[in-house]
Formats: structure tokens, C-alpha cells, sequence
């Protein structure tokens, strides 16, 4: 049996999401089942076309009312994670999916709308054989601690700082 680990993608960098996308891409090439569970976000992006086409082996659902960046998490933002954790830990724990990819839970856990300690449990009593990535900037030190693999993207220039506009295929 194939043992799956835990993964972790943080960082001010660009890529966490791309990263486990491109995972996500790998593993239904290689006929395993991969569910999505994107926290935070509330919006169809260019990606969700392309994994449409790929839904024999990609699940792809969201668990946000948009992102929190410079506001406080409100009651439906809270309501809609914990909705989301409640359900991803059913589909971890009956082993369907081989790779289960939690996008942007760590903006999740560091604005308090999901408790890390309940992440926490839910990674500790995976199945053996189920592989999980977390993404999303500011990944608590006790995700960090306990998964097997973790890349920090760090952002070293980007031209979104000189003014460039967010693109259609390129940032979304």
C-alpha cells in the first residue's frame, strides 16, 4: 500500500495554490481520485475549466464567502470553513480520495475562522494511504511541525508591485 504524506505549501510567494494544482494534475494522470476543498475563496477561476474537463478524477469544492484580506471574518465566513472541515474530514477518514488538497486553509486557521487544533486531529487520524496538502500564507508552526514536506514560496519580486493588473490564466 502506498503511503501518503502530509504537505505543506506557505509562504509570500506566488504558487502555493499552482503548486497543488499541479499535483493535483500529476496524481489524476496517474488514476488516483483528488478532492479540492478550497477555504476562503468564493469565485469560479480560469483553473476550475480546465478541472471541469477532469472530473472523473478531480472534486473540486468551496468553503468561503471571499477573501478576508483587511476584513474581519464574519459569521457566515466561519459557518461556510466549518461546513467545509466537517465535510473533508468525512472524505479523509473513508479513504475515497487518495490526494486531498485543503487550498487555503492556513489563511483559514490564522484568522481564527477554523481552530488549528481540529485540523490538527483530522491530519493525525488520516488513513495511511491518503496524501494531503495544505496551502495558503501563514501556516501555523503546528501544521509545520507535523507535516512531512514544507515548501515556503517566497516572494523575491513581483510585478503586480509595479502595477501590473491580475491576469486571466496567469494569477486567476
Amino acid at each position: 500500500m502506498r503511503k501518503g504524506y502530509i504537505q505543506v505549501y506557505t509562504g509570500d510567494g506566488k504558487g502555493k495554490t499552482t503548486a497543488a494544482l499541479g499535483l493535483a494534475l500529476r496524481a489524476a494522470g496517474a488514476g488516483l481520485k483528488v478532492f479540492i476543498a478550497q477555504f476562503v475563496k468564493d469565485k469560479r477561476y480560469s483553473e476550475h475549466r480546465a478541472l471541469d474537463k477532469l472530473s472523473d478524477f478531480i472534486t473540486v469544492k468551496q468553503y468561503g464567502t471571499g477573501y478576508l484580506f483587511g476584513k474581519k471574518p464574519g459569521k457566515s465566513d466561519i459557518d461556510s470553513a466549518k461546513k467545509g472541515l466537517e465535510e473533508v474530514k468525512e472524505l479523509i477518514a473513508s479513504g475515497i480520495f487518495d490526494l486531498v488538497i485543503l487550498d487555503e486553509i492556513n489563511i483559514a486557521t490564522h484568522y481564527s475562522i477554523l481552530d488549528v487544533r481540529e485540523l490538527i486531529e483530522i491530519l493525525d487520524s488520516k488513513p495511511i494511504k491518503v496524501e494531503i496538502i495544505l496551502t495558503g500564507r501563514y501556516a501555523d508552526e503546528r501544521i509545520i511541525e507535523r507535516a512531512d514536506i514544507v515548501t515556503e514560496m517566497k516572494e523575491v519580486k513581483h510585478y503586480l508591485q509595479s502595477g501590473v493588473k491580475a491576469r486571466i490564466g496567469i494569477e486567476f
